[in-house]
């Protein structure tokens, strides 16, 4: 600005000499200096109504802007990063940094498979159909922002009941051919972390590229984890209307596992290990080629083909936590461990059109394309593997107990148009045809491949509508309702043993997301969104306990009853100012979250029980996040407390935990955060943070399945600080 009036006063001051000089007899008035105050930084906003093709309008969603928060990347805490998004479900299993666990709405967080999960607008879902959780793992400091569109959203992304989280990389510097930037970490249980990047632009072309890698030994014994990530994104710009873009990204961490407690171990000591011997690793390939192209002024073509390819392999001693890993005493050895290993070939190609047109006086938005799929997952599990206590998928007999492919085709259309039906009210119906089929191929040594559901169908439409009023220029009425489903993935259809039949006639999960909401700003200072949501998921899957012709007891596999989750969602954040640079902000992020069953029964282990009424497991009632903001020039911080409410770990909401810890009740915690960031000036920045201040001992829930049964304890009290370099 101070450049502006430079600029100004010196044209002022030269414009007597450029015309015949005649005496000024104009009275003058000094002016008074004018102070702009704004807070300077941007944390948390919307998506436009329109974006690379897809439509928002009507929809609840958010924008996080990475370098506007004063979260601790380095380790990707979920409750800093997510803190001005009501109702995130942070769930802690994977080694500090490895992998973001997320949900809302009452949904399931592992490896955040609820949503449709995007780098740059790419899948990252590792196999949409067979295993959509996902793998791959960049760092946070390479993200500029994350999008995270909820369920009413989802019709346009593949129906998903969570909706679509995009982790948008960094772009290019678009005024330099070279810049360098390096962003080093040091902190407790000895983290090291590096990040560091190139990028710039020459002509027509772009780029940006990073080499990541990091070592923690982690806050339990046999804890520890190494993780390495790289990326390539090349860009070309032929013309105004034709771009194309390619990019390669590969994550890999490995995860020293210190296995699950039970409660009396956790009380007892919560860094305590009972698994020295567990190790897990995924290695994931993420190549795509984008091409945009802007036929007019009002169509615009997005071609996209991407793939999820890699691996996830584990090695560990499957057993409870009241199951010792101990040598044999004849032997001298420890017992053999089990090799798990998948294989990923997820192929992909999407094209999205985009379309403005009138019908009379109305202006309209379509979006239509199609989503083509083609998966293959090689699952090989029950391997005998080493006594050794080293990450070894080695074998010490040949073969798998399974060894299965899932292969999937299918193909998805899809399109939603915005009506504008006056310059307030738009209104945006949109359906979803799903049109394909997943089969399951191989052997299961305990088991008959044909007695079970080799074929797992997807032929159906999903219906959605959304609209959102204009109160005024600030303020914003929308609500919407999409139907939802998740497909039955590769684990649901595999017997555990000869004691568990599947039914063959397994359904995908099927509901719908509601919301309706106000969002906008007051006063000019008081940044707000309260909405109501309500979540129907229906065909959950569980275990019956039925009888054979010969009264012989077996478990059965099948969809047990339907859940209904009704919850309000509010974010109100108030900004001011103290003095001329220094500004401070309040807010607080709450979630209220009613999730029961509404029909089903379970197995109790001897016989059937009905779940009517039962609360939904790992669903707290309350997830409130609320924190101060204080911002001086280039200093800012934030202390945040962060409260989830106690939850169940069964749908038989057992309160008492049993002696393994494998089912029982999940207190509620409370945690204390403060974090700083500094930027010196236009190269140099730090972070620097205390997580967890209070050291409060805790948990977020107890798995059924993977890592393993039982209390995975997070992380108590550290620190970390962060060094930055920008050339």
């Amino acid at each position: 600005m101070k450049y502006f009036f430079i600029a100004f006063f010196i044209v002022l001051a030269t414009l007597p000499s450029q015309g015949q000089t005649t005496l000024d007899t104009t009275k003058s008035k000094e002016l008074k200096e004018v102070i702009i105050k704004a807070w300077q930084r941007g944390d948390i906003t919307r998506l436009p109504e329109e974006q690379n093709g897809f439509l928002n309008s009507g929809k609840k969603n958010e924008v996080i802007t990475i370098a506007g928060t004063n979260a601790n990347i380095a380790i990707k805490t979920g409750r800093q990063l997510f803190a001005k998004i009501p109702g995130v479900f942070v769930y802690d299993m994977d080694g500090s940094g490895n992998q973001l666990n997320i949900s809302t709405r009452g949904l399931d967080p592992h490896r955040s498979w609820e949503y449709n999960i995007r780098q740059n607008g790419i899948i990252i879902n590792s196999d949409m159909y067979g295993y959509p959780a996902s793998h791959y793992s960049a760092p946070m400091e390479s993200f500029d922002k994350i999008e995270l569109v909820h369920g009413t959203g989802s019709l346009q992304y593949g129906a998903q009941f969570g909706g679509m989280i995009n982790y948008i990389t960094r772009k290019p510097d678009s005024t330099k051919t070279f810049t360098f930037e390096s962003v080093n970490t040091a902190g407790s249980y000895n983290l090291l972390s590096s990040y560091n990047a190139i990028g710039g632009t020459y002509k027509k072309s772009s780029y940006y590229a990073y080499y990541y890698k990091r070592h923690s030994d982690g806050y339990r014994n046999n804890s520890q984890s190494d993780a390495t990530a790289q990326y390539l994104q090349l860009n070309y710009q032929f013309n105004k209307k034709i771009s194309l873009k390619a990019e390669l990204g590969r994550s890999k961490y490995l995860y020293h596992i210190p296995g699950p407690l039970n409660d009396s171990m956790f009380n007892a000591d919560p860094t305590m290990s009972t698994r020295n011997r567990n190790y897990f690793s995924p290695d994931i390939y993420v190549p795509s080629l984008v091409l945009n192209w802007k036929l007019s002024e009002k169509t615009k073509v997005n071609i996209t083909a991407s793939g999820v390819f890699g691996s996830r392999s584990s090695v560990m001693l499957d057993a409870f936590a009241d199951v010792p890993d101990t040598i044999n005493r004849a032997t001298g050895l420890y017992k053999n461990r089990q090799v798990d290993i998948d294989n990923f070939n997820s192929r992909t190609i999407e094209v999205r059109l985009l379309q403005q047109y009138h019908i009379g006086k109305i202006q309209s938005k379509l979006a239509t394309g199609f989503v083509y799929m083609n998966n293959d997952l090689h699952r090989r599990q029950l391997g005998k593997g080493t006594t050794g206590s080293d990450y070894d998928l080695s074998l010490a007999e040949p073969g798998f107990g399974r060894d299965i492919h899932f292969k999937t085709n299918n193909i998805s259309l899809f399109a939603e148009n915005i009506f504008q039906l006056s310059s307030k009210w738009t209104i945006s119906p949109g359906i979803r045809y799903e049109n394909g089929d997943s089969k399951m191929g191989g052997i299961i040594k305990y088991y008959t491949v044909n007695e079970l559901p080799t074929t797992i169908n997807h032929h159906f439409a999903l219906l959605g509508i959304s609209s959102q009023y204009l109160l005024d220029k600030e303020n914003t009425f929308y609500a919407g309702i999409s139907q939802a489903y998740r497909p039955v993935i590769f684990k649901d259809i595999i017997p555990a043993s000869t004691y568990e039949q599947i039914d063959k006639n397994l359904k995908d999960a099927f509901g719908y997301n509601a919301e309706a909401g106000v969002r906008g700003k007051l006063l000019n200072h008081l940044q707000y969104d309260i909405s109501y949501f309500r979540v129907l998921y229906k065909n959950r899957l569980g275990t019956l306990v039925l009888q054979d012709n010969a009264g012989q007891s077996y478990t059965y596999k099948t969809n047990i009853g339907n859940s209904l989750t009704n919850g309000f969602e509010m974010f109100v954040q108030y900004k001011f100012s103290l003095t001329n640079h220094l500004f401070a902000g309040l807010f607080t992020s709450t979630a209220y979250m009613d999730a029961k069953y509404i029909s089903g029964q379970v197995s109790t282990g001897a016989a059937n029980k009905s779940i009517i009424g039962n609360t939904v497991e790992a669903v707290p009632k309350w997830i409130s996040r609320n924190g101060l903001d204080i911002l001086y020039n280039g200093f800012s911080c934030t202390l945040l407390y962060s409260y989830t409410a106690s939850t169940f770990s069964d749908a038989l909401n057992t309160v008492a935990p049993t002696a393994n810890g494998a089912k029982g009740f999940t207190p509620a915690y409370a945690l204390w955060d403060f974090n700083a960031s500094l930027r010196t000036n236009s190269v140099f920045s730090i972070r620097a943070g205390i997580n967890n201040i209070f050291n409060k001992q805790y948990f977020t829930k107890r798995p059924t399945f993977y890592p393993g049964p039982g209390i995975w304890p997070s992380d108590g009290r550290n620190v970390y600080v962060t060094v930055g370099v920008k050339l």
